[in-house]
């Protein structure tokens, strides 16, 4: 699960002025957006477990593509790299799973404080 953040320009309602806004995005859906002037802050529901759920289906589901395209560009790379991919994949997988698992529970304590 990926959270990233943008700044962009928009018009807030209290501050009746176009101000600079930070925008939160979890998984390409707009999660909030925050006046940095006033502070003001739209939060927008997400529900995070589907999303979660989500992204998980179509790493597994597209996976198979995936391996199959690699390999069929430069099939030398796929076979040289293939021992480190395989002797990593725990590590990969418990780094994906805590940086889920961060904002699964940074998002839920955002939505229970508010």
């Amino acid at each position: 699960m990926k959270q990233t953040k943008m700044e962009a320009s928009l018009y807030c309602l209290r501050c009746k002025d176009e101000t600079p806004h930070t925008i939160v995005y979890i998984n390409n859906e707009i999660t909030s957006v925050c006046c940095d002037d006033c502070k003001r802050t739209v939060s927008i529901q997400v529900d995070i477990m589907k999303e979660f759920y989500k992204e998980i289906y179509e790493r597994i589901f597209t996976k198979p593509s995936r391996i199959t395209k690699e390999y069929k560009e430069d099939l030398s790379y796929f076979l040289t790299r293939l021992p480190f991919r395989v002797a990593s994949k725990p590590y990969r997988l418990i780094r994906d799973l805590n940086e889920s698992r961060k904002i699964i529970k940074q998002y839920r304590n955002k939505k229970k404080s508010v």
